[in-house]
């Protein structure tokens, strides 16, 4: 097994075309298998025999399973994925390709996608910036007011 942790990903009836939107938004990530529902366990899954049942995929070495799961469970806030940008162009790239076709802005760089999975569009020079404790507090100022996340004015808060 190549990784002890696999994020497992609740999806109602998307599950595929969740997991092959992301892989499309990630340089070096693709599908590595996809498993269907059986005849067997109907009386528990409720899901019609061939339909897609997981779909394991990778972006950037790190594996995940979208699974078909039902309507009981939405994504909320408590869980996010971090994306850590070298340069606004990334910034700029993520953003706006995860808000499309109805996903949400929120602060801190925060977003939602079309599908209600959180992400952290972040600057990879942040972390250490934040480290100095005498500028953290005016950069936390700054950045506490974007959406989007804008390195220029990161830095020029620093």
């Amino acid at each position: 097994m190549k990784h002890q942790i696999t994020p497992c990903l609740w999806f109602d009836g998307k599950a595929e075309e969740a997991a092959r939107f992301y892989v499309s938004v990630f340089k070096n990530s693709n599908i590595k298998s996809i498993s269907h529902y059986g005849k067997e366990g109907y009386e528990i899954h409720n899901q019609k025999e061939g339909t897609v049942m997981t779909v394991e995929f990778e972006i950037n070495g790190q594996t995940f399973t979208a699974l078909n799961g039902g309507p009981i469970f939405q994504f909320n806030e408590s869980v996010s994925f971090q994306v850590y940008c070298d340069t606004q162009d990334e910034i700029d790239y993520y953003w706006d390709t995860l808000t499309a076709d109805g996903g949400e802005e929120s602060y801190c760089g925060w977003l939602k996608d079309k599908f209600g999975l959180s992400w952290q569009i972040v600057p990879s020079i942040l972390v250490e910036l934040m480290r100095d404790q005498a500028k953290a507090g005016r950069i936390m100022e700054v950045f506490m007011q974007m959406r989007k996340l804008d390195i220029e004015k990161i830095k020029n808060a620093y």
